[in-house]
């Protein structure tokens, strides 16, 4: 079946379809990383985007159950140069195509990644519509560049709460298991040294697989769960996820944030990491084309190391807005935009990149451990 993927500049790409049938609108943006397609389909900081991998090959290997980041696929779309209908892989339940249809996700493949990354790079991220033909075998390719066009896009739009968790869970629980209210003694404490409070904007398992082989039982909340409600349960440390779209909206997490500094031990990751910055006061912006790979060099000043990271974002803190009682930790050796922050008198700190997503494999783990060391003392 033909697809076709519309810019809002007016820009068409014609391709076959995979996975699922229809029309979708979202920021067309893309991913250099090689391997890791389905963790990339169900991170929640792609929601409200339709992703282009720029590596050519995508499906080789299926999809599993393990790999899963949150309850399912979050994209708005998936764009590829070449769909591989075989899958091979001993831990492969579906095929990639498989798993998009089932989820309502639509795909093309056999268009030109390389043409539409350069355009994205040159020009910037883009709104886009990606819809494959109806019964008749048509598409109205005007119709498609008018609605990517008209499309409100990402800045100011509060994605969060389409991807927050709609109550309060323990993480050795199925999230479908939640409960409706948030008390102290939800938080298990039995098998774990650290009693840890996550805010869900979007969280990743991986994060929190991370916290737990780090001593920690994880009792996860939605994202407008107050400050006075977290300080109520008594956590050891409290840790802001990574999560979509533009940060400045969410000003009741932001309160919250303001809320909880200097009280318990705070650690951020992606938006965790911009939802600081502007509780400290600092300023956001929208990157041209964001970060959002496996490969990102970062420099790390307390040790003058090179970490190689995972990012998936497209706002960023204002560097020069940071005020004087925030130390920089980490930059982008890239484009030097802010990558880390500590705070020079509360016991809190926060990265832009994925240290879970272990592309180093090992270079960042040490996150975990400062956080934990934070709560000891």
């Amino acid at each position: 079946m033909k697809a076709i993927l519309a810019l809002s500049d007016g820009t068409v790409f014609e391709g076959q379809q995979f996975g699922a049938t229809g029309e979708t609108v979202g920021e067309v943006v893309f991913n250099t990383s090689m391997t890791g397609y389905q963790e990339v389909l169900t991170d929640p900081s792609y929601k409200g985007q339709i992703v282009t991998m720029t590596y050519p090959l995508i499906g080789n290997y299926g999809c599993n159950e393990a790999d899963i980041e949150s309850i399912g696929p979050q994209v708005e779309g998936f764009v590829v140069r070449e769909y591989s209908a075989y899958h091979s892989n001993w831990r492969s339940k579906w095929s990639l195509d498989t798993y998009l249809s089932e989820n309502g996700i639509i795909g093309i493949q056999n268009i030109d990644t390389r043409a539409l990354t350069r355009r994205l790079r040159v020009h910037g991220v883009m709104n886009g519509c990606l819809a494959t033909e109806d019964a008749d075998g048509n598409i109205d390719v005007a119709s498609l560049v008018a609605k990517a066009q008209s499309w409100h896009g990402l800045v100011g739009w509060d994605l969060v709460q389409r991807v927050t968790c709609p109550n309060p869970y323990a993480w050795n629980q199925h999230p479908s298991s939640s409960t409706d209210d948030f008390s102290t003694d939800q938080i298990p404490s039995e098998n774990g040294k650290y009693r840890v409070v996550a805010m869900d904007f979007g969280i990743k398992y991986n994060i929190l697989r991370q916290l737990t082989e780090h001593g920690c039982e994880v009792q996860v909340v939605p994202a407008k769960t107050t400050a006075e409600e977290i300080l109520a349960a008594e956590p050891d440390g409290v840790f802001l996820s990574n999560g979509p779209g533009d940060p400045e909206p969410l000003d009741y997490a932001i309160k919250t944030v303001q809320e909880l500094l200097g009280k318990k031990p705070v650690f951020g990751i992606c938006l965790g990491h911009q939802l600081m910055g502007l509780a400290l006061g600092g300023k956001t912006y929208k990157l041209k084309f964001g970060h959002r790979g496996a490969n990102q060099p970062v420099k790390h000043f307390e040790t003058d190391q090179v970490e190689i990271t995972s990012q998936n974002h497209g706002f960023c803190v204002d560097i020069d807005s940071m005020p004087n009682t925030v130390d920089i930790t980490h930059i982008n050796l890239n484009d030097d935009t802010l990558e880390g922050i500590q705070h020079r008198e509360y016991p809190a700190f926060s990265v832009q990149y994925h240290p879970e997503a272990s592309p180093g494999p090992h270079d960042a783990s040490y996150l975990f451990s400062r956080f934990t060391q934070m709560m000891e003392k």
